[in-house]
């Protein structure tokens, strides 16, 4: 009947209008409703899409050839984006950037509410780009969970949790997630040059870019940026590795996690951009980390030596506790990500 009719549209114009009041939901928020605090605000899309960059072409494309060695880029691009976007390069999986450890919005979501396009890095080899060049052999690195707990500290000896410790530890599905959170990293010195170059390819297609970074990821983005003038900035997280030129720096040979040796025309790349290197809790009661904050602090003195504009920033000194080796996937992710907002905002870089 009319009537009848009249009162069903009248329904979905209600309903369509409360489904236009929600936020829109991110990757994990569906799950996580609920459990945790969540940025203001909705995304609002203009494109999404992804590309592949960087690569070579083995054979002959007339005939038998292939395409490999390139790294792949996904991409959210918000409404009236940020004139910089935020290139977030990972040394364990995407999955890092897109989720907090409970599967409560992580830091793609966060920035891009914030009004920043997002592009999410995989290397050459690496989980979404693992069309290699080379040949290789996997081994399953069984007692790898428990090297992540101690690596990540989320305890000092593996089932010890740290005291307020920013992971949701009695969740055992957070848990097992983060454990499931990798894939294969070719932790090589060739390989971390590999994917510098096609990083720094991949950034020249996106443009003026701040590249956020988690430990390993840290140094192949510095190499990077000596390549592409698009990067205008790197915030690393927990970064092990670091490059020097020529009789600076740790005295050993190059190796994957450092040093890595530069130019002094591409050391000084470095200088003209803004660095900042972020740091967690509980380092001193790692037998690891301590050296490689040590290297941190020997790369920065360096660069402000030459002129640069390098700080540490251990958030501690903020106060924020408990933080673990991947602080955006925290549980205090979100001013953990006040931090990052305040140093774009310091260097000019949230500008639309």
């Amino acid at each position: 009947m009319k009537g009848e009719s009249g009162v069903k549209v009248r329904k979905l114009a209600v309903l369509a209008a409360v489904l236009a009041a929600l936020p829109v939901l991110g990757g994990g928020a569906l799950q996580a409703a609920g459990r945790g605090p969540v940025e203001p605000g909705r995304i609002v899309l203009e494109r999404q899409g992804a590309f592949a960059a960087g690569g070579t072409v083995l054979g002959d494309p007339a005939k038998s050839s292939l395409h490999c060695d390139h790294g792949y880029v996904e991409y959210q691009i918000p409404v009236k984006a940020r004139k910089t976007a935020l290139f977030m390069w990972h040394s364990s999986s995407a999955l890092v950037w897109q989720q907090r450890w409970d599967g409560g919005e992580g830091f793609r979501d966060i920035f891009l509410k914030r009004g920043f396009a997002t592009y999410l890095w995989d290397g050459p080899r690496v989980g979404r780009a693992n069309w290699g060049c080379e040949e290789y052999t996997y081994k399953p690195g069984i007692g790898r969970d428990q090297g992540n707990f101690t690596a990540w500290r989320f305890g000092k000896t593996f089932g010890e949790w740290f005291p307020g410790v920013q992971f949701p530890k009695d969740d055992k599905r957070a848990y097992e997630q983060a454990m499931r959170a990798r894939y294969e990293e070719f932790d090589i010195v060739k390989n971390v040059r590999l994917e510098a170059e096609a990083g720094a390819k991949a950034i020249d297609e996106v443009g003026p870019s701040v590249v956020l970074t988690n430990s390993a990821g840290g140094l192949r983005a510095l190499l990077a940026a000596t390549q592409s003038s698009n990067v205008k900035g790197i915030v690393a997280y927990e970064n092990p590795g670091f490059p020097f030129p020529e009789g600076a720096g740790p005295d050993r040979p190059e190796g994957p996690f450092g040093p890595i040796r530069v130019t002094e025309e591409e050391f000084n790349r470095l200088t003209k951009i803004p660095l900042q290197f972020v740091w967690g809790d509980n380092i001193a009661d790692s037998t690891t980390w301590p050296a490689s904050l040590k290297q941190c602090e020997q790369f920065v003195e360096l660069i402000n030596q030459r002129g640069g504009n390098a700080k540490i920033l251990k958030l501690t000194d903020v106060g924020l506790k408990g933080n673990t080796h991947i602080p955006f996937m925290d549980m205090n992710n979100r001013a953990v990500a006040d931090q990052l907002s305040a140093f774009l905002k310091q260097n000019g870089l949230d500008r639309r």
